[in-house]
């Protein structure tokens, strides 16, 4: 009995370790196979893409959704594709300066502090991944080296003011060939300058100055331009106007000269018709245009005319007068035979 006994302690031991051995491998095997399920799926949100891996070979995955993997034997890297923003001369977070990012040199040899905003996206996650260590800092490299040869063509000037636009879309042109050049997977969106300004506050000021100028300049031509539109229709009505007036004077003169003209013609076909008779009507007609107010005139035949107030006298001797009026109907010499324009011309 006594030698029975551990014997029978010796078969517990040994039945109580082969139990937590099962337990053991039940829950390794469990282990195991929630590694094997979960790590067998992955998941790619929007604006994701993924980088498969298969013994060191890499493919992009860019669907979005659940996707399978052989556990152990592929490894996903994930990637963000929406796009992200780098500063270059001054600190994004803080907003502080960053003088040897944002201090460059002008075509005019002046300092000037310029701050650009780039912003970019992951175009191929495979490139990004393995074509280089750092493509962020590739990325600022080019665009820094791109920055300081674009603005060193330009004037401070430009830089400030008016060359802005310019300046940024050379800058991008430039920045983009660069990136296909390196094939670093990263596309540029956008570069804008964020600040331009003289390093000092003295060359600030004058700076400011000159822009004020500058707009200054700008309102007076932008007010020089609105007073012209305003007075010039104003002008090319009134010169229309006095066109007008004047064809229609020279209208009006041509008709005059062509009535004038045409009594002239029937004038001398009465003249040629009755010589004597039109001579003397003519000059009854221009005497009375050349002086409306004599009444009488008196000629004694030797060339000296005598006009004499003699409507008293003619009052009186109404004979004397017809008579005198007779003897000027035949004058010593040929009456004057008007021209034209209304003045008397003598007949030789």
């Amino acid at each position: 009995m006594f030698q029975n006994a551990p014997n029978n302690g010796g078969g517990n031991s040994r039945n109580s370790l082969k139990m937590v051995k099962r337990v053991l491998g039940g829950i390794g095997v469990v282990i195991v196979g929630g590694i094997l399920v979960f790590g067998s799926f992955y998941q790619i949100q929007e604006q994701e893409q993924a980088v498969l891996t298969t013994f060191g070979k890499p493919k992009a995955v860019t669907e979005t959704g659940l996707h399978f993997k052989i556990p152990l034997i592929q490894q996903v890297q994930k990637v963000n594709t929406t796009i992200q923003g780098l500063a270059i001369g001054y600190e994004e977070e803080s907003n502080d300066v960053v003088e040897p990012d944002g201090i460059m040199i002008t075509e005019d040899y002046n300092f000037i502090d310029v701050d650009f905003y780039i912003e970019y996206r992951i175009a191929d996650p495979v490139q990004y991944l393995y074509q280089s260590r750092e493509p962020e800092e590739i990325l600022r490299n080019i665009a820094q080296g791109d920055i300081r040869s674009v603005i060193s063509s330009y004037s401070v000037d430009e830089v400030l003011t008016t060359g802005k636009s310019e300046i940024q879309s050379k800058i991008k042109e430039d920045i983009m060939a660069d990136l296909e050049k390196q094939d670093i997977g990263i596309q540029l969106v956008n570069i804008t300058i964020q600040d331009s300004e003289p390093p000092t506050a003295e060359v600030m000021q004058a700076f400011k100055a000159v822009e004020t100028a500058k707009q200054g300049k700008e309102t007076a031509i932008n007010n020089a331009n609105k007073y012209k539109n305003e007075k010039l229709p104003e002008a090319e009505a009134k010169a229309d106007q006095i066109i007008k007036d004047a064809e229609a004077k020279k209208e009006t003169r041509i008709n005059e000269a062509e009535a004038q003209a045409a009594r002239f013609e029937k004038m001398y076909q009465e003249y040629q018709k009755n010589p004597t008779v039109t001579k003397q009507r003519m000059y009854f007609e221009a005497m009375e245009d050349v002086l409306p107010g004599l009444k009488i005139v008196v000629d004694n035949g030797n060339g000296v005319q005598k006009f004499l107030p003699l409507e008293p006298f003619a009052e009186n001797a109404p004979s004397e007068e017809e008579e005198t009026v007779e003897n000027t109907a035949e004058p010593s010499q040929e009456p004057a035979v008007p021209s034209a324009d209304g003045q008397t011309q003598e007949n030789r």
